[in-house]
């Protein structure tokens, strides 16, 4: 993957002991997911703006 994403966001659901997520936004749309205590070092997962609209529905749904 050489995605290119920018503009990361920290989730306001993190924990404060830095067990964080957040995410950024690519050019051509797609969404990045990565674990904060990386550094920006590890892994990113890359979501359509379907897949994601539809993941954070799911996570909704399970919280309510």
């Amino acid at each position: 993957m050489n995605t290119q994403f920018f503009a990361w966001r920290k989730s306001r659901y993190s924990a404060p002991d830095g067990h964080c997520v957040e995410a950024g936004q690519a050019s051509g749309g797609t969404i990045g997911v990565r674990d904060t205590k990386f550094h920006g070092n590890g892994p990113t997962l890359e979501f359509t703006r379907d897949e994601w609209r539809s993941l954070l529905r799911k996570i909704r749904a399970d919280c309510s």
